[in-house]
């Protein structure tokens, strides 16, 4: 039997009283409860090139960019192009792989025709491109050339 009282509880401990956090070992000696996160690379890798985005992600990001910068809701510019405002959102997203009559019609919405949106996009893929080769070759030069 035991000499406690019949009420009382025991506490038995787990681990020894010098193996517990905060008591028995100096803070600098204490294990950390949570490693620290690895530190994600910045940019690509030497001899490693980027992965070229997908259609669908650039010209989400025109439609975006465009609608945003008409100050316009999603709800208003799916209302325009008679497609509804989940199915646009993923479309901006890139999360759809949008058809050519979609596209067209957001783009109608935002007062852009199809050769437009899809001329910008190519821009975007121009400008990606053009960036994640001068990453491979190592260049610093960030500018853009015109000629006349």
């Amino acid at each position: 039997m035991s000499n406690q009282a019949p009420n009382q509880a025991r506490v038995i401990p787990l681990r020894p009283q010098s193996a517990r956090p905060g008591t028995g070992r100096p803070p600098s000696e204490r294990p950390a409860t949570t490693p620290p996160r690895p530190v994600a690379p910045q940019g690509p890798a030497p001899g490693e090139t980027t992965r070229e985005p997908l259609w669908r992600d650039l010209v989400g990001d025109v439609l975006r960019r465009e609608r945003l910068a008409q100050e316009r809701t999603l709800k208003d510019v799916a209302d325009a192009a008679r497609i509804s405002m989940p199915y646009l959102s993923e479309v901006e997203r890139g999360r759809k792989e949008a058809s050519s009559e979609v596209l067209a019609a957001a783009a109608h919405a935002l007062g852009l025709g199809l050769g437009d949106l899809l001329s910008l996009a190519q821009g975007e893929l121009t400008r990606h491109s053009a960036r994640s080769s001068r990453a491979v070759r190592g260049s610093s030069y960030d500018g853009m050339c015109l000629a006349a």
